[in-house]
């Protein structure tokens, strides 16, 4: 099959055996008709416990498989879930036929310092222990909570910026990595110092920040919302949130698609994640089409929600040896990001699962 590479525009060769890419080989400009392809789309942020299409009284297993099967439906073949309530979705990770899922093992948060019912809690001298028991029986994240709501329902951190940094090296002398969910200033920063491997949300990322994470190699996936600031200042509102934070918040937050495009340019890895199970899950392609409005080159979003962040969580690409995982379209979607609503095929494992033509290209199975 040939067809072009959406992240790179060079013409290839593809062939498939045994689940795997047999042969991915660089072809001259003729002939090439097989249309453009990537890797699949991935939700580096996704919680697929929660927000079901199963619907929240459903078991846990059916609740992750219909939203893993939500995803896959739109060509998204890998996603990491960075903290869930349960640890349901860790089955998929061993189950042919679904998304390449990592997950980071249960929320970690303080006693009150997270949604109720959500975390593990415990406090700050168990913090490393228990990031380190998450990371290692997980996918080899750990995912802390490192900022929530205080008795004033002010934002502050969970952790002295010390017990992070504790906590964070623990799991990365175990070859694990961290993120961290942080919202406030304080939370940003400690958690920058500290060396973690991703700033879920980062509210309060400024231009200030990204010299220290390109250094650190601190990846940002800001789970840009739908709506701006309205829908997360609405929500605040219910929470009995003072007024001045909610200014704060709807000031950080519609800054966020420009702050995320000035990082990327400032060579920061900046990541797509929908934060479902907060919201609906299938709206990576939604993520994708807002960090292109904030001023990420198109191809470089969709990077964000393919091939950059299939790097990064250190799963192979389209080349020889490597799970045959990608998704073709009769269009380059980086000249109409709406192209990446209608894949021509996706295949998993060498296994076409879905198709909108009749006849599927030589060398891949059915």
């Amino acid at each position: 099959m040939r067809v072009t590479e959406i992240e790179t525009g060079r013409h290839v060769d593809l062939e498939v055996a045994n689940g795997c890419f047999s042969r991915v080989t660089e072809a001259s400009t003729v002939g090439v008709a097989g249309g453009w392809v990537l890797p699949g789309l991935v939700d580096v942020h996704n919680h697929l416990s929660l927000a079901s299409p199963a619907g929240d009284h459903a078991e846990p297993g059916e609740r992750v498989r219909a939203s893993a099967s939500l995803e896959l439906a739109l060509g998204v073949l890998a996603l990491r879930e960075p903290g869930s309530p349960d640890d349901t979705s860790a089955a998929l990770a061993g189950e042919p036929g679904w998304p390449r899922v990592i997950t980071a093992g249960r929320f970690l948060a303080p006693p009150g310092g997270y949604f109720p019912g959500l975390a593990r809690e415990v406090d700050e001298a168990g913090l490393a222990t228990a990031a380190e028991q998450e990371a290692a029986r997980s996918g080899g994240w750990a995912k802390i909570i490192g900022d929530f709501l205080n008795e004033q329902r002010q934002f502050t951190p969970n952790w002295s910026a010390a017990g992070l940094t504790q906590a964070i090296a623990r799991v990365h002398e175990r070859g694990g990595r961290v993120a961290v969910h942080a919202l406030c200033p304080a939370a940003v920063e400690d958690a920058i110092a500290a060396g973690a491997d991703s700033i879920e949300h980062g509210w309060a990322i400024t231009d200030d920040h990204f010299a220290a994470m390109r250094a650190a190699g601190t990846a940002w996936v800001p789970t840009l919302p739908e709506g701006g600031s309205n829908p997360v200042c609405a929500f605040g509102a219910s929470m009995g949130i003072p007024a001045d934070t909610l200014e704060w918040m709807r000031y950080a937050v519609d800054a966020q698609p420009a702050t995320a495009a000035r990082a990327h340019a400032a060579g920061v890895v900046v990541l797509a994640g929908t934060d479902a199970g907060q919201g609906p899950h299938g709206r990576i392609i939604e993520q994708a089409e807002l960090l292109a409005a904030g001023g990420i080159p198109p191809r470089d979003a969709i990077g964000a929600a393919s091939w950059t962040a299939r790097r990064y969580l250190r799963l192979p690409g389209i080349q020889v040896g490597a799970p045959a995982d990608f998704v073709r379209y009769d269009r380059d979607p980086a000249d109409d990001l709406d192209v990446l609503r209608h894949p021509a095929e996706i295949v998993l494992g060498g296994q076409v699962r879905q198709q909108s033509r009749t006849r599927p290209p030589a060398g891949v199975r059915h």
